[in-house]
């Protein structure tokens, strides 16, 4: 079974109750989701001034050495000047070391964000994927197929599209996600556990290709490969001269650098 960390970091909790719904989703679909919150970074005086509650117990908090127990991750983070908060960017500025030995590549990431007005939702995604491609991991966007009736739902209010579920926070963090908005981050769940679960499934088996043992060989190799060899090995009996060699650069109109 595919096993995928949900990563968040959430002020007033907005983000926590989308990464819930993102959970169930990948376990509709047959994965195993974790939550997980990155340690906070602004002291404890600021967090009072904006009056930020208290990050809930039951969610660990996950460093850079826990990213290589899972197959694939689900990012979630409100917007700040459409980027992510300084909070996520720790995380990955913390990844050095994964990036060195290559322990993250080709392994599947998506998004989910939340924002004060509804701006940045998306600008914010985008700018985060430079993450992704220097440890060359896969974006998994939600797009439109599954989710199409809710990200162009203009009826009411809602913080989705294309590149990952949201919610619109309000300018003072009053507003809660809404049904839409938790429905969205459900399909998000589902349709990133099929699409990584399939992307997981050689990193688990490890290499996709696999080598006859010394001194033999494969069964399967096909007839031209053999074909090949064997006229290599003629070619080495008969050392072409190089009179012969310029000769035939000079028919086929290449050089010869002797």
């Amino acid at each position: 079974m595919a096993k995928f960390a949900i990563i968040t970091y959430s002020t007033y909790g907005h983000i926590t109750t989308l990464a819930k719904e993102v959970a169930k989703g990948i376990e509709a679909a047959g994965a195993e989701a974790e939550v997980f919150r990155v340690p906070e970074t602004l002291p404890k005086d600021v967090l009072e001034l904006i009056h930020a509650p208290e990050k809930p117990d039951d969610i660990p908090e996950i460093k850079a050495e826990d990213l290589t127990k899972y197959d694939g991750f689900v990012f979630g983070f409100p917007t700040r000047y459409g980027a992510a908060p300084s909070q996520i960017t720790s995380l990955f500025d913390s990844t050095g070391a994964l990036w060195a030995t290559g322990a993250l590549y080709h392994k599947p990431a998506g998004f989910f964000t939340s924002t004060g007005t509804g701006g940045g939702k998306e600008t914010t995604i985008r700018n985060t994927l430079s993450f992704l491609s220097h440890h060359g991991m896969i974006y998994v966007p939600l797009g439109y197929a599954k989710a199409f009736p809710e990200i162009t739902n203009v009826e009411e209010v809602q913080g989705s599209s294309p590149w990952g579920a949201g919610t619109v926070a309000g300018s003072d963090g009053s507003r809660v996600p809404t049904a839409l908005e938790l429905k969205t981050a459900y399909i998000q769940g589902q349709e990133f556990a099929e699409v990584a679960t399939k992307l997981a499934a050689p990193l688990k088996t490890g290499a996709t290709e696999v080598s006859a043992p010394a001194g033999e060989t494969s069964a399967s190799a096909p007839a031209e490969e053999k074909k090949a060899s064997a006229t290599e090995s003629e070619d080495a009996k008969k050392p072409e001269t190089s009179a012969s060699a310029a000769k035939s650069s000079e028919k086929s109109g290449c050089c010869v650098i002797v």
